[in-house]
């Protein structure tokens, strides 16, 4: 690939560790972090020794690179992402989705933890996302905000169909295939890091939010400017309360220890994903 005056020192440092030419970037989100550990002939470049590349400092996000095959297709993790409640800018969180591209990678599949808005999801479940809601974005925190560089993407970046159809479909069949069920619905993205009152999953529900969650949007706006190919998936760690002064909250704990009971069921999908890519 090209090389880039933002992103070629990024670049460079990765490949005096590895000549590897991924076909499929995968993000994972907390919690689901130990899917990288599934990939076979593993390459493993710490964040730290990547130039300009965001450290995650979020329990559950181990902040590594790792590169390896897996059902046979060469694939990048990104084991821990950034975040925007973390203090860094949209162009900061999604500064690792462009190295990848400069990498070689075409598809990514990008996993998160979310909560559960629609009523009929419980903790433990698996949502296809096919849409989302992007209050970040909304609000003026976009990641193509500012100057567009042309050798990247166009200036507008339609979202009609934010998650490829196609990948979309192969993960429906793949999961009923596995008799692994799935839900497919639109994700809210929010700032966080405090979880949502009741009365803003109440609001969350009405607009037609399905799962919420402080990720993955960024990421995807970047990749389809990219003209990448996005997957994406929230692994349903908790429901939302929409009661005030309910005896149960929301906590990071329960994200990850429901996160580690999902893996299983995301790895296999993941798995039968990339045997038809």
């Amino acid at each position: 690939m090209t090389s880039h005056p933002l992103y070629g020192p990024a670049v460079e440092a990765i490949r005096k560790v590895t000549d590897r030419v991924p076909d499929v970037g995968l993000v994972l989100g907390s919690g689901l972090g130990v899917l990288a550990d599934t990939l076979t002939d593993r390459v493993v470049v710490p964040y730290e020794d990547i130039p300009g590349w965001p450290k995650s400092t979020v329990h559950g996000h181990s902040g590594r690179l790792v590169f390896g095959t897996l059902e046979g297709k060469q694939v990048v993790c990104q084991q821990g992402r950034a975040h925007f409640y973390e203090g860094y800018t949209p162009q900061q969180i999604t500064f690792p989705i462009r190295v990848m591209h400069f990498l070689g990678v075409k598809t990514v599949i990008l996993t998160n933890a979310a909560g559960g808005i629609n009523l009929s999801y419980e903790a433990g479940d698996i949502m296809l996302l096919n849409d989302h809601i992007n209050f970040i974005g909304m609000a003026g925190a976009n990641p193509l905000v500012g100057p567009n560089d042309e050798t990247l993407g166009e200036r507008f970046i339609g979202m009609s169909t934010p998650y490829d159809t196609s990948l979309r479909a192969a993960a429906k069949q793949v999961a009923s295939d596995l008799d692994i069920a799935i839900h497919e619905g639109t994700y809210a993205c929010l700032a966080g890091p405090t979880f949502e009152s009741p009365a803003e999953v109440r609001m969350l529900r009405i607009i037609g939010a399905d799962a919420v969650g402080m990720s993955t949007v960024h990421e995807v706006l970047v990749a389809r400017h990219m003209n990448m190919r996005v997957l994406a998936f929230s692994a349903i760690t908790n429901k939302g309360i929409d009661v005030v002064d309910s005896p149960m909250d929301a906590n990071h704990e329960e994200v990850l220890e429901t996160g580690k009971v999902i893996v299983p069921k995301l790895s296999a999908i993941l798995r039968g994903v990339l045997a038809r890519i």
